[in-house]
């Protein structure tokens, strides 16, 4: 019996005829015509005023805490129940990240916590789609416009993802995608910057190129490009860019392929939840989702753990998922908490993330669906013995 891994990245069978054009044409740095041609893409499916491809989500966080001005005395205001680089992108600036409490449905950044959290220090509010499933945008985009604080979505499982009919990344006046190889679109390390404020279109070509004017000059705007302000190099190289563009090409057809595979959990754990022994993902009815992921919430820590146990002993690879920031030695040092966390500390100690890939086969799914179904019953009944 094969291995089912956690993920495995999918080929759409093109890139490496674009690698080998992008290695002929004679530009392998960052801003090449495959760069060209994703940022194209991506702006007409999302709206974004301006796409600059980056090295990573990280890197167009990054950006973001450059473009928006923060620095030492801000405070940002985020989940706890996120990956690092939502705070360490803005405490590299000198913020302080304020740690907030998750929606118990969604677990997406629950607007009454922010706006509890929200001080005269508040710089930034960074909403994180959890899942690619949206956040509540209205109710944080009036946080954001009454306290004038800019919106940087962490829209890194987001893409094909919207909210009310609007693409998510399209709804702060920033936003940050990921091209890692766990996302559905990938190009093994790549992310995006979508810039939605018009305002800050210029300044972001500048920061993206380590602080230069050269987008202007390259455009005949001045006759020479030089540093005018702090900024990397955050850009994607253009063999990595060949390959994300062949992806590109075929993310619907990706998208709905991981929507089958989620629909068919989805349905197979109906019974289950019904029955009070684990709990499905939500998602709200003014939102859709690009099926990032697939995960269950057990009764406890230890029906989890024994889940994920007795998927290891099927060979089959299921995960648990964040470790709150606000515990971890760098969180508790660079960070302060706002409110109860309840919340995220049950939620981390109950999430199983089970194995959802482009290519996965109706074997494996079905292998993994009559898995956790043992388990579960096995642990139900052991609850009741």
């Amino acid at each position: 019996m094969e291995p089912i891994p956690f993920n495995r990245p999918y080929l759409v069978g093109t890139e490496t005829s674009y690698i080998e054009q992008a290695a002929r044409g004679g530009w392998l740095a960052a801003g090449g015509d495959f760069a060209a041609r994703c940022e194209a893409a991506l702006a007409e499916r999302t709206g974004a005023k301006r796409v600059l491809l980056t090295h990573s989500a990280t890197a167009a966080l990054e950006a973001s805490a450059l473009l928006a001005g923060i620095g030492p005395g801000n405070e940002v205001i985020m989940p706890s129940f996120t990956f690092v680089t939502t705070a360490s992108a803005f405490a590299l600036r000198g913020a302080t990240p304020v740690f907030v409490d998750v929606d118990p449905e969604t677990l997406n950044l629950d607007p009454a916590a922010v706006e509890a959290a929200v001080t005269d220090a508040t710089k930034a509010i960074v909403p994180v789609h959890y899942a690619g499933v949206g956040c509540d945008m209205d109710a944080l985009s009036a946080i954001a416009v009454d306290r004038e604080i800019v919106l940087i979505e962490d829209a890194a499982q987001g893409l094909m993802s919207s909210y009310r009919e609007r693409p998510l990344g399209s709804l702060g006046s920033l936003g940050a995608i990921s091209f890692h190889e766990t996302k559905n679109v990938t190009c093994g390390e790549g992310g995006a910057l979508l810039v939605n404020d018009p305002e800050m279109v210029e300044r972001a070509e500048i920061v993206w190129t380590k602080g230069t004017d050269r987008a202007r000059f390259e455009r005949g705007e001045v006759d020479r490009y030089t540093w005018v302000e702090v900024g990397s190099s955050f850009g994607l190289g253009e063999v990595s860019a060949a390959f994300l563009y062949g992806q590109l090409e075929q993310v619907e057809k990706i998208t709905e392929r991981r929507l089958e595979l989620w629909h068919r959990y989805h349905d197979a754990f109906a019974e289950l939840e019904e029955a009070g022994a684990l709990r499905r993902p939500v998602v709200p009815a003014d939102r859709t989702h690009n099926a990032h992921m697939y995960y269950v919430l057990l009764p406890d820590r230890e029906a989890r753990d024994r889940l994920l146990a007795d998927l290891s002993e099927c060979q089959i690879l299921a995960v648990f998922h964040y470790v709150p920031l606000h515990g971890s030695p760098a969180g508790e040092r660079l960070g302060r908490v706002a409110g109860s966390l309840a919340t995220t500390e049950d939620v981390a100690g109950r999430i199983a993330r089970l194995p959802l890939y482009t290519g996965m086969t109706e074997d494996e799914s079905g292998r993994v669906i009559e898995a956790v179904r043992d388990s579960v019953r096995a642990s139900a009944l052991a609850a009741r013995s």
